[in-house]
């Protein structure tokens, strides 16, 4: 019988439950305990993917398809977690699973119900999730929203039924805020009780109370969140904002032995913890060789969280490298107001176009290629990043003025990227795009092949434009390549220029599969190239 940890949230959205919990179950993995990762999110929406970056954030993909929400990406940079379709579980999925039974008649004609119906859905979800694979010591669930959300009570009630059923073998973590008060000088524990009486007044009782706080919280303040909160005081645990990386997170819950203090709960051994290796990725990053600028041109640069994969992978680079990399966003839509392309995109060693949709900052985005191939800057594009790669190349290079996309322009006599012809009859927006992983096979003496040591790779994709081979033969003959197609097909999958120091774009999404202590090869090889085109800019050899 797995144990199970529930994570909860109170007082306020955006105190990083995700993080919390992935730390938490990297420093259980050190123990040598096998653990998996569950994310519950109160939305209607079957999932996230038909949601706008600006209200969500990311979409994170799994190997099977899934798309998910961006704290799976947290899950798999701090964990070995399996991710799948069952690591992640929105209300829409819930709702649509019970109506269906409802009316294929599998409830014999009972009156459906939040209790028992939706709540026994949600606590099937968590058992799936502990046996996605064999041998799962541990699962963390963590529930989306803010304690007090009416979204979140079947959830909020399924994981008390839960722990009622296997009390033994369930404890409940509540992450909550403790502000600080500038006009008082004062630290307020009353948003944490409030929201403590919330949970108790459900029937959850937390066993351990991690507070979210500026500033590390003193003795009497940890004294009265354990007297008014009910836990112990040493189950009373900080997150003090970190100030050079989140990757500090779980050496600094480690400090406070947050992971002996579960296991000695759960009834499990309390094993050593072996954090060296991330000691030393904290070391890097705070004494780097040098830095770097990368610029990112993109649609949703105003919001972090659209690309968050995308940035921790470039840190990843860096951090392999020994070096800090500045992020510097550029919005794509607006870098033409300056009609000096090269003055508005200075600054930078390297250029980045992340994935994406719609027309808004097309333009823009060609633009900064054109800029990156004739100025010989190392260039790094990704799903939509190598779709523009491709139609700023047939552009410029092969003379073919009106090259586009159909995305772009739905009657372009000259599509270089197109829709796949059986996507063309889709309708529903949801999951029906290529998602998930496929196999592709590289072409020798590439910079792809360079990156992997392999000729055959799996990465994860999600989209449904692709490049059309129709251009293919015309464009190579000038200088593009194609160094990966998928498996069994003849589908582009990587793309490179000739002559170019390194020039490469890929229509999957490798920042999925990029972690501190394994970056992405691409990633890794794209932070290579920026450094030594700094270095050639400053007469180094």
């Amino acid at each position: 019988m797995p144990k199970y940890i529930f994570v909860t949230g109170g007082v306020c959205s955006s105190l990083g439950k995700g993080l919390t919990a992935a730390s938490i179950g990297m420093l259980l993995e050190n123990k040598g305990f096998r653990i998996a990762l569950l994310k519950f999110d109160p939305y209607l929406n079957v999932d996230p993917g038909t949601m706008s970056p600006y209200q969500h954030g990311e979409v994170y993909v799994t190997d099977d398809g899934a798309e998910t929400d961006l704290d799976l990406g947290h899950y798999y940079r701090y964990t070995n977690s399996p991710l799948s379709k069952a690591s992640n579980v929105t209300s829409g999925q819930i709702y649509n699973t019970v109506i269906r039974r409802e009316r294929h008649g599998d409830y014999l004609g009972k009156t459906v119900q939040v209790i028992p119906h939706i709540t026994d859905e949600i606590k099937q979800r968590i058992v799936n999730c502990a046996k996605q694979e064999e041998n799962i010591d541990i699962v963390l669930v963590e529930i989306g929203g803010t304690v007090g959300d009416i979204e979140s009570l079947p959830f909020l009630e399924a994981i008390r039924q839960f722990s009622y059923e296997h009390s033994k073998d369930c404890l409940d973590i509540h992450l909550t805020y403790v502000p600080y008060l500038k006009a008082a000088g004062e630290l307020k524990t009353k948003p944490s009780q409030h929201s403590v009486q919330i949970l108790r007044s459900i029937g959850i009782f937390p066993d351990i109370i991690v507070c979210r706080c500026e500033e590390s919280l003193p003795e009497e303040v940890k004294d009265k969140i354990s007297l008014f909160c009910n836990v112990k005081k040493e189950s009373v645990i900080e997150e003090v904002d970190v100030k050079n990386s989140i990757y500090e997170v779980p050496l600094k819950l480690r400090e406070q032995k947050i992971d002996d203090k579960i296991c000695q709960l759960l009834g499990l051994p309390i094993r050593e913890t072996n954090l060296e290796q991330w000691e030393k990725i904290l070391k890097t990053i705070l004494n780097p060789k040098g830095t770097i600028t990368v610029g990112v041109v993109g649609k949703y640069v105003q919001h972090k969280d659209a690309y968050k994969s995308v940035f921790e992978a470039l840190h990843h680079g860096a951090i392999n490298a020994g070096y800090k990399i500045e992020i510097k966003c550029f919005e794509a839509d607006k870098i033409l107001h300056n009609n000096d392309i090269t003055e508005a995109l200075k600054g930078c060693d390297g250029y980045l176009v992340p994935g994406g949709f719609g027309e808004r900052g097309w333009q823009g985005k060609i633009m900064a290629v054109k800029h990156a191939r004739e100025n010989k800057i190392p260039y790094f594009g990704l799903c939509l990043g190598m779709q523009v790669m491709a139609v700023e190349f047939a552009r410029h290079v092969n003379k073919i003025a009106d090259a586009n996309s159909t995305e772009i322009d739905p009657y372009t006599p000259n599509p270089v990227i197109s829709l796949l012809s059986e996507q063309k009859e889709v309708q529903d927006m949801g999951g029906t795009m290529r998602l998930g992983a496929y196999t592709c096979k590289l072409s020798p003496g590439t910079h792809a092949v360079k990156a992997y040591g392999s000729e055959t790779i799996s990465e994860r994709h999600r989209h449904r434009y692709e490049f059309n081979n129709k251009y293919r033969g015309e464009m190579e003959k000038k200088g593009f390549v194609v160094a990966g197609v998928l498996e069994d097909g003849n589908l582009c999958e990587i793309a490179e220029v000739k002559d170019h120091p390194w020039m490469v774009g890929v229509q999957f999404h490798p920042e999925f599969k990029s972690k501190p202590t394994h970056p992405h090869p691409l990633f890794r090889d794209f932070v290579k190239a920026m450094i030594a085109y700094k270095d050639q800019k400053a007469g180094k050899k």
